[in-house]
């Protein structure tokens, strides 16, 4: 089926259902940013493979809305498939819901996946649609219904993540929880998403790509806990070693079962964010909304998990040394192309001890492909790279300790003045962000500027945030906390691991960003308070041919060629001397 027959195949079941308007979201069951490929639902109808969007299909009309991330990609996959692009955050766009004030009649009905909509989207759906008096219909997935190959249910396996990784027990993650289940006179707690059970029970599964996660469900009590999943997946072993705890394990499908049968008068913990509409509607019992505590316990990295990931970096800056000295070398004497490079990059990584795949689909952007934020190379884009111009790589891994997240730009070329001052100005905000000291209680917004001050005095900006957390053997993207223009009422605290990641486009000629990993950790205190700062563990050098020496600091260069010495001190102990004399020029001082 085209896009097009996908959408006429759609309409006519909202029609047969008297249903005058279907949202596909990108989200499964579980309110995931990755999603197994059963629920590609609003890829499949209609083409666009970016990972945040939301399709809206009236009788007559269609629309993907999506930020600027994916501008120029979604203008190039919705092409010629009959779906308007409304591009979120600009000028006179309205939101989808906005725009359905404009489209639908009173007393329309509105359908969506009821399993893969959180109860705070709905929320938001029937305050922005109230004057309208619409009617929610959630309990029909319409998209299964002429989705004939769809992929069934993922069945990799679960397995343990040993202690000595996570640093904390089962045990005392539940006993923490249960402390803050009384603390709000809570009989029970529902855990929707997959990567707060995941952390919660130490296990890690493979049913997401990327991420390490198993398709699971949670419910915590007083005395047990059950973890709902598909129960084949399971060994033995593990099974009794979480029978050790009080936990057990259920059928994956049983959990609206369960959650009808909780008593009316018990109260319910639950996450409304995290929460899909069909849970929510499955409890009669009173719910108290909070974040899921998990939330904040999972951000704040305990000292194994801290020294895992900088065991992490250390592997990942090994396979990147290795792999931009190979680029070096070939480029020019044989054919590379962006796909070229994201295969070696995952063959570099897949060398060093306990990795485990890669934590995100790398991005490789050469020229203007590098313009597109999340760029996503296909057989048609597929640039071949030359020594010329300026090559964007994001990339990361995971590995059984700790999980990565850098992205360098590579000037393969002389690069012109404009060129230079890019480069230099999104770096000089990288820095400044990671010299950061600030007291206890600061908020992700209250930082963010200093990553863009030098962009701004030169009149130029990037539409996306500069950071979000990092898990830890987890998703890449992980909350609470960000570091990002917007308000979000989180500080940020000892012992978060967050992306630096400030950046510039110009679309249709280059991309430029750069990005590390930053701890947050205890720098000090006065009589004025207490303080903290980052320490920078990505591991990984920087190209100083790209940087206008005259523009940086003291200050700025004084970090830069610091930063250099730490990168090779650490990792030339584990190079050989071609490699190490090759870093040892990388990373000169300047």
């Amino acid at each position: 089926m085209t896009i097009a027959e996908r959408v006429d195949a759609l309409r006519s079941l909202m029609n047969e259902k008297e249903i005058h308007a279907y949202i596909i979201s990108s989200s499964d069951p579980h309110m995931s940013e990755y999603v197994p490929e059963r629920w590609t639902s609003r890829q499949w109808i209609s083409g666009f493979t970016g990972s945040a969007g939301t399709v809206v299909v009236t009788a007559n009309k269609a629309g993907l809305w999506t930020d600027s991330r994916y501008f120029l990609q979604a203008e190039k996959e919705l092409s010629g498939s009959g779906i308007e692009l409304f591009k979120m955050g600009t000028e006179n766009t309205p939101s989808p819901y906005q725009w359905l004030t404009t489209e639908l009649d009173v007393d329309a009905n509105i359908g969506f996946d009821g399993t893969c909509f959180s109860v705070a989207e709905t929320r938001n759906l029937k305050n922005s649609l109230g004057d309208l008096g619409i009617h929610i219909v959630e309990e029909y997935d319409l998209i299964n219904e002429i989705w004939k190959d769809r992929p069934s249910l993922p069945k990799g396996d679960i397995f343990d993540h040993d202690i000595k990784y996570s640093g904390k027990t089962r045990y005392a993650k539940l006993t923490k929880i249960r402390k803050k289940m009384a603390e709000l006179d809570c009989n029970y707690h529902f855990v929707g998403s997959m990567d707060d059970v995941a952390w919660i029970f130490n296990l890690r599964g493979s049913d997401v790509d990327y991420n390490p996660l198993a398709l699971a469900y949670a419910l915590i009590e007083k005395e047990k806990a059950t973890i709902y999943l598909n129960e084949e997946k399971v060994s033995d072993a593990l099974v009794s070693n979480l029978l050790e705890d009080e936990i057990e394990i259920a059928d994956y499908q049983r959990i609206f079962a369960d959650l009808e049968e909780i008593p009316g008068s018990s109260n319910v913990l639950l996450d409304v964010n995290r929460t899909n509409l069909s849970a929510f509607n499955s409890i009669s019992a009173n719910i108290i909304e909070r974040e899921n505590p998990s939330q904040l316990f999972k951000s704040t990295k305990n000292d194994v998990e801290i020294e895992g990931m900088k065991n992490a970096m250390r592997k990942d800056g090994i396979a990147l040394t290795h792999f931009y000295y190979w680029l070096e070398e070939n480029l020019g004497q044989t054919k590379i192309t962006e796909f070229t490079v994201m295969e070696k990059l995952k063959e570099f990584r897949a060398q060093q001890e306990d990795f485990k795949g890669e934590s995100f689909g790398t991005i490789c952007g050469y020229k203007g492909n590098g313009a597109q934020p999340h760029y996503h190379t296909t057989a048609e884009s597929n640039l071949e790279i030359e020594k010329d111009g300026i090559l964007l790589i994001d990339s990361g891994g995971q590995y059984l300790d700790g999980t990565t997240d850098i992205t360098r730009t590579i000037p393969l070329g002389n690069l012109s003045e404009e060129q230079k001052i890019d480069y230099t100005l999104v770096l000089k905000g990288m820095m400044q962000l990671s010299m950061a000291v600030f007291p206890v209680g600061t908020r992700g917004c209250n930082i963010d500027a200093l990553a863009r001050m030098d962009l701004w005095k030169n009149l130029r900006n990037y539409g996306h945030g500069t950071g979000h957390g990092v898990g830890c053997f987890m998703n890449v993207h992980e909350g609470p906390q960000s570091i990002r223009q917007e308000l979000k009422d989180q500080a940020v605290l000892k012992g978060m691991i967050t992306s630096n990641e400030p950046a510039l486009y110009r679309p249709g000629q280059y991309g430029i960003r750069h990005e590390n990993l930053i701890l947050c950790k205890e720098a000090g205190s006065s009589e004025f308070g207490d303080y903290l700062e980052f320490d920078t563990i990505t591991l990984c050098h920087f190209e100083t041919k790209g940087i206008i020496v005259e523009l940086l600091t003291r200050e700025e260069r004084y970090w830069l060629n610091n930063y250099h010495q730490k990168v090779y001190d650490t990792l030339s102990l584990h190079l050989d001397e071609k490699h190490k004399a090759w870093l040892r020029e990388k990373t000169k001082t300047i």
